[in-house]
């Protein structure tokens, strides 16, 4: 499975960067319970912009990279009940949860011809 990730730098957003230290036989567990909780919650709250989620290829990290149009809204999905629920959870899979939040201060991708020809 490929999958592309593309950085917006044409508005201004927070980017959330989560590192979760898990037991690699957990790793699927906390994806799978990180997907759930965006379809379910994460998605529909205000602000959201896109969430992704990295598994390293030892098994031990989980990194959610997820971006919200303001820290403001960053903090109110914090506070909301159903997202508490979800970040618990999150919490009880994982031995180690590390969140920051960033701006993107630069972004780079090949050009349209470079691309093609890498495939």
């Amino acid at each position: 499975m490929t999958v592309t990730v593309q950085v917006d730098t044409t508005r201004p957003v927070v980017t959330l960067i989560n590192v979760f230290t898990v037991s690699p036989d957990r790793q699927d567990e906390l994806i799978e319970l990180l997907v759930r909780a965006t379809e379910e919650t994460m998605r529909h709250q205000p602000g959201f912009v896109h969430a992704n989620f990295h598994a390293s290829l030892d098994g031990e990290r989980v990194i959610n990279y997820a971006q919200w149009e303001t820290e403001e809204h960053y903090r109110a999905m914090l506070a909301n009940p159903e997202a508490r629920v979800h970040m618990v959870q999150a919490g009880e899979i994982a031995t180690d949860v590390q969140p920051r939040l960033f701006e993107v201060r630069s972004a780079h991708h090949p050009s349209p011809q470079e691309a093609t020809t890498r495939r």
